[in-house]
């Protein structure tokens, strides 16, 4: 398992890669430690129906990456970690298989800290705190989603300005792929400022919502790549900006919530090549790790929100650098990174 281990693809010098199990529970997870230099490693605890244990390893090395790159750029006194649960989340969650993978980060002693993600909850969160304090966004305050939305809205509104030199959403179209709880804040938020919205999900429930709500326009999965929008925000599952979608995107502007959106690192020179002006998912999507960092900590709530619209800072210095520079934004961010985590 360790040679399989190091020879995946998305393997970066993990520092800890834990497989954890619990017969009675039904318990099968994973947990990656990428880099502590800057703190213990912070990142969500994700749940999901992975088609085999190579495709959830492949995930969690992934993600933990990623959050080792958002944490150092946010500026937050953590590294990067995540962990997975291999199963449905809308049929096998129980509270002991919470209470199991609370036991699993407690035998890490703290290196580890987890939070909810994509599949789990607050409530969730709870029973994995009966046995751990190693574990954030807990009660009625503990969803971190619309800090998330929140910065990826700053992050949109940076980039129309650098890009289109608008102050403005106003008029403005966007094309919104996945209306999970930060997917349809986000939404909100576009709506709010005036954007017209073009939408895609599975869930057919959040789709008449958000044409009921917001006036949008719903679109089938496969074809919001071929809506002819200034911003494609792609807010469900990752990897979507790959060669053969870039060959029908029609967006000026990538803005959205989801993580690791580019399928290979190639992927964001293409996008420059394409002229379009890529807005760094881990920079972007920042807010909620922010709100969760400051809650684990026990910062004042009161100065979330005012860290969080710094992202729209980070991100005028990063589309400048990539102009000056001539290089990708997504180049760019991860030196940001990497000058604050590597040691």
């Amino acid at each position: 398992m360790s040679t399989f281990i190091f020879n995946e693809l998305n393997f970066d010098n993990h520092e800890q890669v834990v497989f954890v199990a619990e017969e009675k529970s039904g318990l099968r997870g994973i947990i990656a430690v990428h880099n502590t230099n800057l703190g213990p490693a912070m990142g969500g605890c994700r749940m999901w129906d992975y088609a085999s244990e190579a495709v959830a390893v492949n995930d969690v090395l992934r993600l933990s990456r990623g959050m080792t790159y958002k944490n150092a750029v946010a500026g937050l006194p953590i590294g990067g970690g995540k962990s997975v649960i291999i199963g449905n989340p809308k049929s096998a969650k129980t509270p002991a298989l919470f209470e199991a993978m609370g036991e699993a980060l407690e035998r890490l002693g703290g290196r580890y800290i987890t939070a909810e993600d994509v599949g789990t909850s607050p409530a969730d969160m709870a029973h994995i705190a009966a046995k751990t304090k190693y574990v954030a966004g807990l009660g009625a305050s503990g969803d971190p989603s619309p800090f998330t939305a929140l910065g990826c809205f700053v992050g949109a509104q940076a980039a129309v300005k650098h890009y289109l030199g608008r102050d403005s959403l106003e008029g403005l179209t966007v094309a919104v792929q996945g209306l999970g709880n930060v997917g349809y804040d986000y939404a909100r938020r576009l709506h709010a400022a005036g954007a017209k919205l073009v939408v895609t999900d599975i869930d057919q429930a959040a789709l008449e919502r958000a044409r009921a709500e917001f006036g949008a326009e719903v679109v089938e999965i496969d074809a919001i790549y071929d809506v002819q929008a200034d911003i494609y925000a792609p807010c469900a599952l990752g990897a979507t900006l790959n060669p053969a979608t870039l060959s029908r995107l029609k967006a000026k502007i990538v803005a959205g919530a989801a993580n690791n959106q580019l399928a290979t690192a190639e992927v964001g020179e293409l996008l420059r090549r394409k002229e379009v002006l890529y807005v760094p998912d881990f920079v972007i999507n920042a807010g909620g790790i922010i709100k969760v960092c400051y809650e684990y900590y026990d910062k004042p709530e009161a100065d979330v929100e005012a860290h969080v619209r710094e992202i729209g800072v980070t991100l005028a210095e990063i589309f400048r650098r990539a102009d000056a520079e001539g290089l990708p934004t997504s180049v760019v961010a991860d030196k940001l990174a990497e000058a604050r985590f590597k040691q």
